[in-house]
């Protein structure tokens, strides 16, 4: 091989790394979420959670000393056991949850409030039951793990028609 030929390949070699280490950077930046993602990927979760019927999976998604104002609660469950408690209905209910718009705002690094409008759906005496409502999380993250510090939840009010 030739002098020129082999700078030639040893330029396009160079070129093809580099080009490779530019697209793996890119690549990883775009890969990495955020706090909005993350936080809206734990309240993804919840609903999933709240979706399966399992009491255990929606508790393990709030802070230990999470608060909760459930949409059909007349108190204030504050902590794990409260919080299990109110959820203990849902365990082979059927009942569904499906988030149906939401605003998320960045408060820190490690502090979310995620706001929207959410549906409940299941059975009330054989009949399908559908319940919107609305909802406000803070989302926080301790010891690198995202858990819903507090859950404010109540029925959304329809416009007049």
């Amino acid at each position: 091989m030739s002098t020129a030929a082999f700078s030639g390949l040893s330029r396009i070699m160079r070129s093809a790394r580099f080009a490779f280490a530019t697209v793996m950077l890119l690549s990883s930046a775009v890969a990495q979420a955020g706090p909005a993602e993350e936080a809206n990927a734990r309240i993804d979760g919840w609903s999933a959670a709240y979706t399966s019927n399992d009491p255990e999976a929606i508790v393990k998604i709030y802070a230990p000393d999470g608060i909760l104002l459930g949409t059909v609660s007349p108190v204030i469950s504050v902590g794990t056991e409260a919080i299990r408690k109110y959820f203990s209905l849902v365990k082979g209910s059927g009942n569904r949850n499906a988030i149906q718009e939401r605003h998320t705002i960045v408060l820190r690094d490690d502090a979310v409030v995620v706001t929207g409008f959410y549906e409940f759906s299941g059975m009330k005496d054989g009949k399908p039951l559908v319940r919107p409502s609305r909802f406000t999380m803070l989302v926080t993250k301790r010891d690198g793990e995202w858990h819903i510090a507090h859950h404010h939840s109540s029925p959304h009010v329809m416009p007049k028609k």
